[in-house]
């Protein structure tokens, strides 16, 4: 029951003929953390049985409310007008029947308006994909904090949250502002919240989901209607009421803002779907929107990027085949044009040189630098000319287009295409056809595509793979939208028959689509509706008993009392991404002395690096346990799983990956705070150690009693920093030679290396990429190549506008060939930075939210302007000057970096790999 007469809140749920999903919408504000609503149901004169569910909804629970219209006004407008007429609470927000609220949206939303006295409070929207249950959020670089702003023009951005579902308003402001929804349009929400955003002194935004958006995967609504040129006439139409209304208010200065919004999302869908039109629908499109775009102002489309300039300046001189072309690259950074034009210093989008001063000015992509870009992040473009099928072989015929002169004659070519795990891989012959251009022919044997034990249901999309020196890139294969659909089945051995559809997707980035379906009795077998998710939930908790964690932890104890196999080692480094850290190098000294100990690797992705003559074994897997539990050595750089307890007579070289800046182990809060159990975890993990690698006496006084270690202390410096110490030998020359080729970086560039830590907060988000490339390329790309390398747990992906400055450091599992091919190396507060300072050479460190990273919850063990070994940069321009006079700076902190190396390099000689086989190996016992 409501806890007052009068509601703290009233929520308009407008329905049309929804009787199935109305009950999910109402359950979802009734279940508010909020108690103190109302729902008001506006049904839009419904002709199924939506009445009767909301009448049943209605006697169920007071806090309902049903009204209903007399007639059906075709819209969104009418429905939610008469609920702001009945409205009886302070505060108003509206859901539409097919969508939901998360519960605590009401009241987070309530005590931020109650707060601030704002009129209006506006957040997050997730935007949930039925299809294939993912999420999205809407324009979430408008959400990153709580902030109240002082009237749309002081954050015209604000104009792209033009939706009215993701707000909670004043209902006296409404009100008192004669404020409704415009009826008989569409697009209603787009007038009604450019009034709202002029007329309210503030509003308030919260950083946190309060409207969960759901798009069925066949929804029909105006917004998905996109085909239809009436939808285009009607989102010219509302923007024209924006504008009429911005003039008759005296808001007209806003209106570059809110033309910039309009090109940026509204116009922009449809730029995106020109792929998928045809001509005649592309010519009446243009008919449409081109007398609006003509009143645009020039200075609003210079705001827009290339691709989209582009775009708009074909369209509105006619061009529409080569608009359709342009369209494909949009969104799409490593597609490349068809054509380029070069003249003087100038290249141009096209095959022909622009004739006019205008075309030149939207057509010029010399910013591109597409003749400096390297294979990996350059643009290519790979159309579908023709498709044949011959039972299960798939025949391709496909151009590829190079303006960028790319592809060389040491690129290998493949199309690949998965369906389960492993791909099908087949070479490619590219056969050169003009300037740039290139055919090539494939036949893809669709019964050889691996699909699993029980088969697969699924779509999937080939893609085209070129490797060179180590630089690899795998790129969309474009397909007509008119490309016929073709349909086979395939017999594969032991699985059945699958039915295979082969098509064009029609949408996003049109590619050519594979789409699998189970025949027979395993898709008589295939769990449906509800009881899928059932199913998989029931089979999983089954897998985790047998095959997961306890299976395994149960089959590992009883091997691990076997007698151990005193010549097996198990090594893995960095979490078994790869052959690299210290025990690469502890490893290659073992080759080195030939001593009587077979090594297995364990490896968990890609195993290119590591070298053929070595045995591998997946991280996790059953053999992985069984040769743990054999194994006479283990040495690891991060931990070994705490599943695997160490058995009696195994010795653990723990060799760590980096010394400590922030903190680490039981100094950290999390862990100090944590459980009892948990604690007990950590501790029975680090006591499987024997042996730990120290670098440096600072490392003893922070790592060792963090971690509460009592393993026995091998002071040799990190085996992995030895190349590092002697970077000068012939043997690191090569080296970095290899690694500079491998890069494409120019003979006359130096290379500056930026590798920041990850920010606990934000894993996989990027945020650790904190300089601004953009700003920093015109500044020192004429003598520098910046050489990315993101932590794991963080991501990062070059720009290709970027390509010719830019290099994607990734693709290196041993960062130590980075480190030899750099000049100068650009960090934060990673513990990169001791390692770095083995090689004498310059140390810059990006510190910007320094303050913040200190004070978060993990904390540090050292101020870091007490030990920076060079500058703390906190601005593109300071670090545009640092580098440019890279060698001043290194002279003026000679003093600093020579402390900063007796600190942390004390026990780095370039032997550690000897002292550490010496300690560990020859000189250990059996316990």
């Amino acid at each position: 029951m409501p806890t007052s007469d009068v509601p703290d809140v009233s929520v308009v749920v407008i329905v049309y003929n929804d009787e199935e999903r109305l009950p999910r919408a109402v359950r979802s504000v009734l279940d508010q953390t909020l108690n103190n609503l109302e729902v008001i149901i506006a049904d839009d004169c419904s002709t199924d049985g939506t009445e009767q569910v909301a009448r049943s909804l209605e006697a169920a629970d007071p806090r309902v409310r049903y009204v209903r219209l007399e007639q059906n006004s075709g819209g969104c407008s009418a429905p939610r007008n008469r609920g702001i007429e009945v409205a009886r609470a302070p505060h108003i927000m509206f859901l539409d029947s097919d969508d939901e609220l998360p519960r605590h949206a009401c009241k987070s939303m309530l005590l931020v308006a109650e707060e601030t006295g704002v009129d209006f409070v506006t957040g997050e929207v997730t935007r949930y994909y039925e299809e294939n249950d993912s999420t999205g959020l809407w324009y979430p670089h408008l959400f990153t904090e709580q902030r109240v702003v002082q009237g749309i023009a002081e954050q015209p951005e604000y104009f792209f949250d033009h939706l009215s579902t993701n707000k909670l308003y004043r209902t006296a402001f409404i009100r008192d502002n004669r404020l409704t929804f415009p009826e008989g349009i569409h697009y209603e929400d787009q007038l009604f919240s450019a009034q709202a955003y002029t007329l309210a002194e503030t509003f308030a935004v919260v950083p946190w989901s309060v409207y969960t958006w759901r798009l069925a995967p066949e929804s029909v609504s105006i917004s998905s209607s996109r085909h239809k040129i009436q939808n285009v006439a009607d989102r010219i139409g509302v923007a024209r009421l924006i504008d009429a209304y911005f003039d008759e208010h005296g808001h007209s200065g806003l209106r570059p803002d809110k033309d910039y919004k309009f090109l940026r999302h509204d116009f922009r869908l449809y730029l995106g779907d020109l792929p998928f039109r045809d001509a005649d629908w592309v010519a009446e499109f243009a008919d449409v929107v081109n007398p609006y775009l003509n009143e645009i102002a020039d200075e609003t489309y210079a705001r827009l990027s290339r691709e989209e300039r582009i775009c708009i300046h074909l369209l509105r001189t006619g061009r529409l085949e080569e608009l359709q072309v342009a369209a494909r690259q949009l969104g799409r950074p490593q597609v490349a044009p068809r054509f380029v034009t070069e003249d003087g210093d100038a290249m141009y989008w096209g095959a022909v040189a622009p004739a006019d001063d205008a075309a030149r000015s939207e057509l010029d992509i010399s910013e591109w630098h597409l003749k400096r870009q390297v294979l990996s992040s350059g643009r290519v473009r790979h159309e579908l000319r023709s498709v044949e099928m011959r039972g299960s072989v798939l025949r391709l015929d496909i151009r590829t287009y190079d303006p960028a002169g790319l592809i060389t004659d040491d690129v290998k070519a493949s199309v690949k295409l998965a369906a389960h795990n492993k791909p099908l891989s087949v070479p490619l012959v590219l056969r050169p056809e003009g300037e740039g251009q290139y055919t090539s022919t494939v036949d893809l044997d669709l019964s050889r595509v691996p699909v699993g034990r029980v088969g697969v249901a699924t779509r999937r999309h080939p893609v085209v793979s070129l490797e060179s020196e180590g630089a690899r890139r795998a790129d969309v294969l474009l397909a007509s939208h008119d490309l016929p659909e073709r349909r086979t089945t395939v017999t594969y051995h032991k699985v059945g028959l699958h039915h295979v559809k082969i098509a064009a997707e029609q949408r996003g980035t049109g590619r050519l689509e594979v789409t699998w379906e189970r025949s027979g009795v395993l898709r008589a077998l295939e769990p449906l509706g509800p009881y899928a998710r059932k199913a998989k939930k029931k089979a999983g908790r089954v897998k985790k008993i047998l095959v997961g964690n306890e299976g395994r932890a149960t089959v590992y104890d009883a091997i691990s009392k076997l007698p151990r196999k005193r010549s097996l080692a198990v090594f893995e480094a960095s979490e078994g991404r790869g052959y690299c850290d210290s025990p690469r190098y502890i490893y290659e000294e073992l080759r080195r002395r030939n001593l009587p100990i077979d090594v297995v690797w364990a490896y968990s992705g890609d195993t290119s690096s590591f070298p053929d003559d070595v045995t591998l074994v997946k991280r996790g897997s059953w053999a992985y346990g069984r040769a743990l539990a054999q194994a006479a050595y283990w040495v690891d750089s991060h931990n070994l799983p705490y599943l695997y307890r160490k058995p009696q007579g195994t010795r653990y070289l723990q060799t760590w990956h980096g010394q400590t800046f922030k903190a680490m182990g039981f100094d950290v809060p999390s862990l100090r705070q944590a459980p009892a159990a948990q604690q007990d975890q950590f501790r029975d993990g680090v006591a499987r150690w024997d042996a730990l690698v120290c670098p440096s006496a600072e490392f003893e006084r922070t790592f060792v009693p963090a971690f509460e270690v009592s393993a026995q202390l091998i002071r040799s410096g990190y085996p992995r920093n030895d190349v590092l110490v002697r970077w000068s030998e012939p043997e690191q020359q090569a080296r970095a030679a290899a690694a500079r080729e491998t890069l494409g970086i120019p003979a006359d560039r130096k290379v500056l290396l930026y590798a920041p830590t990850f920010r606990d907060d934000a894993r996989k988000s990027g945020q650790s990429i904190r300089v601004d490339f953009a700003e920093l390329a015109p500044l020192i790309a004429d003598e520098w190549i910046v050489v990315v390398r993101a932590h794991p747990y963080d991501r990062f992906k070059v720009d290709p506008e970027l390509g010719h400055f830019l290099r994607d450091g990734s693709g290196f599992p041993d960062i130590n060939d980075l480190l030899l091919v750099s000049d100068a190396v650009l960090t934060d507060y990673s513990s990169l930075m001791f390692d770095y300072a083995n090689t004498g050479r310059p140390i810059l460190l990006y510190t910007d939210d320094y303050e913040a990273y200190r004070g978060g919850d993990r904390g540090t063990y050292y101020d870091l302007e007490d030990i920076a070994p060079g500058p703390m940069l906190t601005t593109t321009e300071e670090l545009a000057d640092a580098v440019k006079d890279i060698e001043g700076v290194k002279e003026r902190h000679t003093q600093r970096y020579q402390r900063f190396q007796e600190m942390f390099c004390s026990y780095e000689t370039g032997h550690a790999s000897k002292m550490v086989v010496d300690a560990f190996f020859e000189g250990g016992t059996d316990d």
